[in-house]
């Protein structure tokens, strides 16, 4: 998944988005920062939200069903992994990756598991705090083998 995907994906749901948020299409323009008139382009299909909006729209309706089904129960986390290209020890508490998540390996207190929505990957440490995340399956399983190396 990179800004473009996900531009597409949100921009095609915006609408769905304000509808179970319960706003008006002039409350919403208002929320998220864009004219009434950018909202209904973006609605319609003429055009695409930029990625500020984009960000902001997950940021502030990140609780949605339509929000978690594109992304997940974590939509800044995925954000997050492509606006930085990948992150690496930026702790922070997870719910252990229940649902969203399959768990790809397990060592020493370590798990890689991957999003089964947006596919990135992430390494969890053994009490659920995200350590590393990153789009890059390769660069993934390298990072886990370093941390789950026997000293």
């Amino acid at each position: 998944m990179n800004r473009e995907e996900i531009i597409r994906l949100v921009s095609n749901k915006l609408r769905l988005i304000r509808t179970e948020a319960g706003y008006t299409q002039d409350k919403m323009a208002e929320i998220i920062g864009v004219s009434k008139k950018t909202l209904v382009q973006v609605e319609k299909g003429r055009v695409l939200a930029g990625w500020s909006t984009v960000v902001s729209i997950c940021a502030l309706f990140r609780e949605t069903e339509t929000v978690q089904f594109l992304f997940g129960n974590e939509p800044l986390e995925v954000l997050e992994t492509v606006a930085r290209e990948g992150i690496d020890y930026r702790r922070m508490k997870t719910f252990g990756g229940r649902i969203w998540w399959r768990v790809v390996s397990r060592k020493n207190g370590f798990v890689l598991q991957q999003n089964i929505l947006s596919k990135h990957f992430r390494i969890l440490d053994e009490k659920h705090y995200r350590i590393f995340s990153s789009f890059d399956e390769k660069h993934s399983k390298v990072r886990f083998k370093e941390l789950t190396m026997n000293d």
